[in-house]
């Protein structure tokens, strides 16, 4: 196995070649499932340095702290935790037969769906590869893998240490030169996943449209993150900078804009300040990882200049830096109280930019999300169950995390997706499995069974049975007035 260029007509031959190790192999053991899996974590344990220092060389430079934690921590343990959930995923699921198709039996069997295709993004190019590749294995499948641009040099080291594990015709690595993706995205595959942006997202799902193969989008979007009027201010400004500071602030769940009680403002502001002077004097540091690339440095000064022309305080969270274009590092910012159709509120920003907003109500807050595309993850800082329920209830986003922020995404427990314009569909744990196996119904009717009557032509007994059946078996509708009250 080995990563290649390769054109629309060679990716197909691939694709054929999977195909064809699948028919021959369409339903793998449990025990060469879990063989799969660990051997896709010992991959990753035994190379672990030359993976930092290939996703450091793609940014330019990149926390190699921050490249274990963030993908090489979470991507084993998911993988440890599928080997231990197999068992349970695989068993078949019994369902409840109505009792006039007695004795007939129901239940659900996942099987796999045969050739999965992954478009990896650049900004967490490790675990956005292994996450669903993972599931996809655990599945029973095989799976064709493409790279993004940006993200050349772990490509080429990804192609060459899982060469030592599995065959092409079990995991393939494909760079990205230019309009590989489009071609990619058109490749019949049984299903398809792709994380990066909306725009994209649709180009993607328009091309596997060709061929209705089935797709999962994890997009992105403004993610608000909310300060409850409960709720200590330091304690929630140090989690939320923390996260908004990882990998940049490159992060599709990152802190997207933060909500405040009007009257917390300046608190909100003197936290800030007082947190990243704590962990931060220069952008220099080790764990400061830069911008992706010379475009992206370049629309975040614009954003940043288009902010600094507004009605908001652009405030510089490291004083002592400025952002650098040789090194492409960039100091966190606030912009506080912009107008909401600036730059900072209409797109995502997508780095180390966070604007913030005065609330004087919960409705403010609710009206003001409600009226926005429904994002990727929402953040609520609050001790308050009754608050924590209203915000629950007020409002939609991909995950709800209460006084923490983007940690949802390593719980390999809890499903993974976005709603609406930040994506469709799940994967992780038993969400991820299902995904990518078909989870197939089976009916099993008995040697002796009670629906002959249901066949036509009907007699006079049938239609009887049938109209007693509809009728009066199964009762009334209930009247409104008391389906009113059972509320």
């Amino acid at each position: 196995m080995s990563m290649v260029t390769l054109n629309e007509q060679q990716m197909m031959t691939r694709l054929k070649e999977q195909q064809a190790a699948f028919k021959e192999a369409p339903f793998i053991s449990r025990e060469l499932r879990r063989a799969n899996l660990l051997k896709l974590e010992k991959v990753l344990r035994d190379n672990q340095e030359a993976i930092c220092d290939a996703i450091s060389k793609d940014f330019g430079h990149r926390s190699s702290t921050e490249t274990a934690l963030l993908e090489l921590f979470s991507s084993i343990e998911g993988i440890v935790d599928s080997r231990k959930q197999l068992k349970k995923w695989m068993r078949d699921k019994k369902r409840h037969t109505s009792i006039w198709f007695w004795p007939a039996k129901n239940k659900v069997v996942p099987q796999p769906l045969g050739v999965v295709g992954i478009i990896v993004p650049w900004n967490y190019p490790l675990f956005l590869a292994i996450g669903p590749m993972t599931a996809a294995l655990a599945a029973g499948n095989r799976v064709m893998v493409k790279m993004s641009e940006n993200s050349q040099h772990l490509c080429e080291t990804l192609a060459k240490i899982f060469a030592s594990a599995f065959t092409q015709d079990e995991i393939c690595f494909i760079a990205e030169t230019g309009g590989t993706g489009q071609a990619f995205a058109k490749l019949p595959f049984d299903h398809l996943i792709f994380t990066g942006s909306g725009g994209t997202g649709r180009k993607v799902m328009a091309a596997a449209a060709e061929n209705l193969t089935p797709v999962t989008l994890e997009l992105g979007g403004k993610s608000p993150t909310i300060i409850g009027p409960d709720y200590d201010v330091k304690k929630a400004i140090k989690r939320i900078l923390g996260g908004k500071v990882y990998n940049a602030g490159q992060t599709c769940v990152a802190p997207d804009y933060l909500l405040v009680p009007e009257d917390k403002l300046n608190q909100v502001v003197k936290a800030a300040k007082s947190v990243m002077k704590s962990r931060f004097k220069t952008i220099d540091h080790p764990d400061y990882t830069a911008v992706i690339d010379s475009v992206s440095f370049e629309r975040l000064q614009d954003t940043l200049t288009l902010a600094k022309e507004g009605q908001g305080e652009v405030i510089n969270l490291i004083p002592a830096s400025e952002p650098d274009p040789e090194t492409r590092r960039f100091p966190l910012h606030l912009v506080v109280s912009p107008s909401t159709d600036e730059a900072v509120m209409t797109r995502e920003i997508f780095g180390p930019i966070l604007p913030v907003i005065t609330y004087k109500s919960m409705d403010d807050v609710y009206h003001f999300i409600g009226e926005r595309d429904r994002p990727l993850a929402l953040y609520l800082f609050s001790d308050d169950k009754e608050l924590q329920n209203a915000v629950m209830e007020n409002t939609m986003s991909g995950a709800f995390t209460i006084n923490e922020v983007m940690m949802h995404v390593a719980q390999h427990d809890l499903p993974f997706g976005g709603v609406g314009p930040s994506g469709m569909g799940h994967y992780h744990g038993k969400e991820g499995f299902e995904t990518f196996s078909k989870m197939r119904p089976v009916m099993q009717q008995g040697k002796w069974a009670s629906t002959g009557f249901l066949y036509s032509p009907y007699s006079g007994f049938a239609k009887r049975v049938i109209n007693y059946l509809i009728n009066r078996k199964l009762g009334k509708y209930p009247s409104i007035s008391a389906t009113k009250a059972k509320k």
